[in-house]
């Protein structure tokens, strides 16, 4: 119930990021456009009460009363490339720390 209130009166807001060359988010209308390496745009409807913002390319706001809604439509936009683990590139959420694994060492003959 708490959730609800503080929904209406301050709402809630998830921050992604997107870290790759050429991958970048733009807004067309009320849609989210993403370039995200695929060989086509992805276009991102968001439902009724939830609203798409990019304060810059890289940047992905979203914002709405209901925050499992919310976390629901992040979760739905990070999954279309998540953050790969050798180069990390990818979508994540602000703040995520993606753990880096090392990639092929050169083997000796």
């Amino acid at each position: 119930v708490n959730n609800m209130v503080v929904g209406v009166t301050q709402g809630f807001e998830k921050k992604l990021e997107i870290q790759g060359v050429g991958y970048n988010a733009q807004m067309q209308g009320r849609n989210l456009k993403l370039s995200l390496g695929f060989s086509h745009p992805v276009i991102i409807t968001p439902p009724e009460g939830i609203t798409l913002s990019t304060p810059s390319s890289v940047i992905i706001v979203v914002s709405g009363a209901d925050k499992e809604m919310v976390g629901q439509v992040a979760s739905e936009i990070r999954n279309w490339r998540r953050p790969e683990p050798y180069k990390g590139k990818g979508i994540r959420y602000s703040g995520e720390h993606v753990r880096r694994k090392a990639g092929k060492t050169g083997a000796t003959k």
